[in-house]
């Protein structure tokens, strides 16, 4: 066999391969930005724990998508929010029989605290549907980290009733109701499922529940600690608009 024919046939086996694999995914530079806007149920996962309901909060902020790829019927991209969140804790306050704790003013005790963050999660964005015109669905997960602004506290009591007589609380774990955050910074995972409806001429529409969990502590975690745990726990449901800045199709 010629030696030159030999190279061409030996480079086309190599290269065809390749190409067929390089051509598996289609490239994509489409931009995106925009607002999003939502609800937050948070709660501090304390040990000793604090018995809790959920503490009811807003969050909101922009957004910024970049596509990068579509792997089969799978649209790859990189999804971005920078927000306000206001988020924190709701402690449920009952007696063992599971009635209210009264307080020295004859009021049913409540206590809840309010933290606001900037919150910055970054994912990967997965989605399989309708690129531009109709319905895709998507899942997202990524780290989020988040920036302490602000606290404040609601209660009603000055000093809590740990009553042993069965009127005062079961769980007297209160040592979190007069301690300020002391880690300012707060870091975690996020993942989220969505539907989102796309309009060349209008935009995107995402709809989304989502999960956060804090890998980071508000209190110090040290055996001279209180805590050996306090982290963050939300559960975010928002709608986001996005717009394009650029299209590849």
């Amino acid at each position: 066999m010629n030696y030159k024919i030999s190279k061409i046939l030996f480079a086309a086996l190599f290269l065809l391969p390749m190409t067929a694999v390089a051509q598996v995914g289609q490239h994509r530079n489409d931009f995106a930005i925009g607002v999003n806007g939502g609800y937050v149920l948070s709660n501090v996962g304390f040990s000793p724990s604090v018995t809790q309901s959920l503490h009811g909060g807003v969050t909101g902020g922009l957004s910024i998508r970049y596509v990068c790829e579509k792997y089969f019927n799978t649209i790859c991209s990189i999804y971005g929010e920078v927000n306000y969140a206001s988020i924190g804790w709701k402690e449920k306050i009952q007696t063992g029989t599971d009635q209210p704790v009264i307080n020295a003013n004859g009021a049913a005790e409540s206590y809840s605290r309010t933290v606001d963050y900037i919150q910055i999660p970054v994912f990967a964005h997965l989605a399989w549907g309708r690129e531009q015109h109709g319905f895709n669905f998507f899942f997202q997960a990524g780290p989020q980290i988040g920036i302490y602004l602000k606290e404040s506290t609601s209660r009603n009591f000055e000093t809590p009733n740990l009553a042993t007589d069965g009127t005062g609380r079961s769980n007297v774990t209160v040592a979190q109701e007069t301690m300020p955050v002391e880690k300012k910074f707060d870091y975690g995972i996020a993942a989220g499922l969505g539907m989102e409806y796309s309009n060349r001429h209008i935009g995107h529409f995402l709809f989304e529940g989502r999960y956060y969990y804090g890998l980071g502590n508000i209190y110090g975690s040290s055996k001279k600690d209180y805590f050996g745990k306090s982290n963050h726990g939300n559960i975010v449901i928002k709608a986001t608009y996005l717009f394009d800045l650029t299209r590849t199709k």
